[in-house]
């Protein structure tokens, strides 16, 4: 038998815990070297080619490369035609409308407001990242650009320099993903998946050996569990593919985060295992070996089964809880033709350009009113005070969206550390000590791919710290890539760093203080909305119409999976609030946390089990076992809505318990089963059985808990 000890570490010091959390960061891991040469080679071929031509707003191109270069090979390759197209179209958005307001005041500045309201929803909205980040550029610059005191057609040819500074990134970065693809090969969904299962593969068989805990094997497992699997969909999310294929690799991904959850929960734990567990974890190490083959090589999973001779699990409740997860594994994936007679063929999903729900989901317009305020105050206080040189404050609104959705104050002070130490100790650093010392690009060029590595060595960390290394890329080019000459003077440089804390500070007072809370009570409120919408999505669909109803289901599907990212999100942050409120606080972040990994698992199971309640192709029941279906949905509806309640601290009437729809399900079945030909419905039923066993299971658990 096997025995289990949990040693219970005292929580470290401040100092402690930010070097231990530093050294995990910014550690090493497969990838990040190239990634970072990457970023820095697109970079510096766009500074060097502005320098060198005289393109004003280089420092545009240049961090769009960062941004962009964090992207997908395929998204980045796929997306430079709509860059083109979505340039164009802003060029003439900016000039048309411009016109038509330019000499009247209170139209002009109606006009900002509302190209400020139209920026911050693209940014929620647009699937493709890269269109998000050519329309934030030109709505940055034109803004300020056009309240010049200039002649109209000054301000047009710079409209028209600003749109082929642009280009010059996007030809340059995406020349620089062809160069890099042959080192990258595969796909960039696949490929992070597979590797997660390889470290579990592998941590698995280091324990079933009989060894002593191997900290590097266990170290990649438990940086693979702090990174997650929110940058992995955001990758599936802008990479094109078809909306079928997406929720299907995206159910995968969210199957594979909780392996991984629970690898690293295996690591906390001191083991001693029979011969009988060590027999189970090669099994299961060897069955995780195959899927990954089966992955990389683009095929479907087959169906994962285990005998453990009815035996109870020795590795309470771990070991169990990985075999049931992976045997989900090939439940995510539907027959392709099932589902596409209801949607678009997958040429055209890659030219759908806003997500699933982009018009009913009321965050999107939320955090665009929430953008749109910043910038507009931005746009008042410099305007106000006659102080142009601060009008980056509106760039720094503007290219901070970019990773503000789910603003928490940690992320508030790395945008504050970043710009301290971007446009303060580099920035102006480097223009009293290094520049007086170089008289050539060549020697400037130095410069620039020191910092640029700094940068993007942190923007490759996880979103805890990512966002420190874009802003203080973007600091240091607004000081000294905003002119073709090296520059020296420091009112210059102060004004564009004020500029900077002015955005920052405005972001922070309008998203974090007059219109947010703190990130655990966000937190909470985030993980009750997530109960009512799985529990709206347990009775989906609502219509008997498909063409209708399989994409409100695929609207609601994305908003949950948003959700529950931001839920991980907003737990990081409340480790950056303090007041007395804090020890409760940790103590509800630590419930959460706990919550929120039965939570994923039973969207997951409903996922699968929606194919059912949709009779897809492949997947239609008998009528009387689709009744029962229903019923079950509806006791499992609500459960999650009780749930929902008492955590508010309504009160909810009891429910029936789920287990007893489950029995009459069971019992349908079994009577179907009996009357219609094996052959027919003899594996599906199985498979459809068991999923809803795992439901109750899942649920009953969540019960007990919260």
């Amino acid at each position: 038998m096997a025995t289990i000890a949990q040693s219970l570490p005292q929580s470290p010091g401040p100092l402690t815990w930010a070097r231990e959390f530093l050294t995990e960061e910014l550690a090493p891991y497969p990838g990040r070297t190239a990634m970072v040469a990457r970023m820095t080679l697109a970079a510096t071929l766009i500074m060097i080619v502005g320098m060198t031509f005289s393109i004003p707003y280089t420092w545009q191109g240049a961090i769009y490369a960062l941004l962009v270069s964090r992207e997908s090979t395929r998204a980045t390759l796929h997306s430079v035609v709509t860059i083109f197209v979505v340039t164009g179209i802003g060029a003439a958005y900016i000039l048309i409308s411009v016109w038509l307001v330019i000499n009247f005041p209170l139209l002009h500045f109606l006009w900002i407001i509302g190209s400020f309201l139209l920026a911050f929803y693209a940014v929620s909205v647009l699937t493709n990242y890269l269109a998000a980040v050519a329309f934030i550029n030109l709505i940055s610059i034109a803004i300020p650009l056009w309240d010049r005191i200039v002649p109209a057609d000054t301000n047009v040819d710079d409209t028209l320099w600003l749109c082929l500074a642009v280009l010059v990134a996007v030809v340059i970065t995406a020349a620089v993903e062809l160069a890099f693809v042959r080192l990258r090969p595969g796909d960039e969904v696949i490929l992070p998946i597979t590797e997660r299962l390889a470290a579990i593969e592998n941590l698995l068989t280091f324990y079933a050996e009989g060894r002593t805990g191997d900290p590097s094997v266990e170290q990649k497992v438990i940086r693979l569990e702090t990174l997650g699997t929110s940058s992995l969909r955001r990758t599936l999310r802008r990479s094109g593919y078809s909306t079928q294929y997406s929720g299907e690799v995206g159910g995968v991904a969210v199957l594979v985060g909780r392996l991984i959850d629970l690898a690293a929960s295996l690591t906390q734990l001191s083991l001693e295992l029979s011969v009988r567990d060590q027999a189970r974890l090669r099994n299961l190490a060897s069955t995780f070996a195959i899927i990954r083959d089966d992955l990389k090589n683009r095929r479907i999973p087959d169906s994962v089964e285990f005998n453990n001779d009815g035996r109870p699990p020795n590795l309470v409740p771990l070991l169990s809880e990985m075999e049931h997860t992976v045997i989900l594994i090939p439940q995510a994936f539907s027959e392709s033709r099932s589902i596409q007679a209801y949607l678009p063929s997958a040429d055209d999903t890659q030219l759908a350009m806003l997500v699933p729900d982009a018009f009913v989901n009321p965050e999107h317009l939320q955090f665009a009113l929430k953008g749109c305020l910043a910038a507009s105050t931005c746009y008042v206080v410099y305007n106000a005070a006659a102080w142009p040189g601060i009008s980056t404050a509106v760039t720094t609104c503007l290219l901070t969206a970019l990773s503000t959705i789910g603003s928490s104050r940690q992320k508030q002070a790395l945008r504050i550390a970043g710009a301290v130490v971007g446009g303060f100790l580099l920035g102006m650093g480097s223009q009293i000590f290094v520049l007086p010392h170089i008289d050539s690009i060549a020697g400037f060029t130095v410069l620039f791919v020191a910092v640029t590595v700094f940068s993007s060595w942190f923007m490759s960390s996880s979103p805890r710290l990512s966002y420190f290394g874009i802003q203080v890329a973007l600091a240091f080019y607004l000081i000294n890539l905003n002119e073709f000459k090296m520059q020296t003077s420091l009112a210059v440089a102060r004004d564009r760093v004020v500029g900077i804390l002015l955005g920052l500070f405005v972001m922070w007072l309008v998203f974090d203080q007059l219109w947010g809370a703190p990130a655990a009570v966000q937190m909470r409120k985030t993980f009750i909305s997530n109960l009512r919408l799985i529990a709206q999505f347990a009775e989906e669909p609502v219509s008997k119409d498909m063409n209708t109803a399989i994409p409100r289901s695929l609207a609601l599907r994305e908003t949950i999976n948003t959700n529950l990212d931001k839920v991980r999100s907003l737990a990081d942050g409340v480790l950056f609030e303090f007041g007395s409120s804090r020890a409760e606080d940790l103590a509800l972040r630590d419930r959460i946390r706990q919550w929120q990994l039965n939570l994923r698992m039973l969207f997951i199971l409903k996922i699968a089990t929606w194919k059912y309640r949709v009779q897809l192709a492949g997947f239609e029941l008998p009528d009387a076992v689709a009744t029962e279906q229903r019923e079950f949905d509806d006791g499992l509806a609500q459960g999650l809505s009780a749930m929902a309640d008492r955590m508010e601290g309504r009160p909810s009437e009891e429910q029936p318990s789920l287990d007893i729809r489950l029995a009459r399900l069971e019992r349908t079945v079994r009577s179907q089963s009996a009357a219609v030909s094996q052959d027919k419905f003899g594996d599906r039923f199985q498979t459809f059985i068991f999923l809803h066993r795992r439901i109750e299971g899942v649920m009953t658990s969540l019960q007990k808990e919260i």
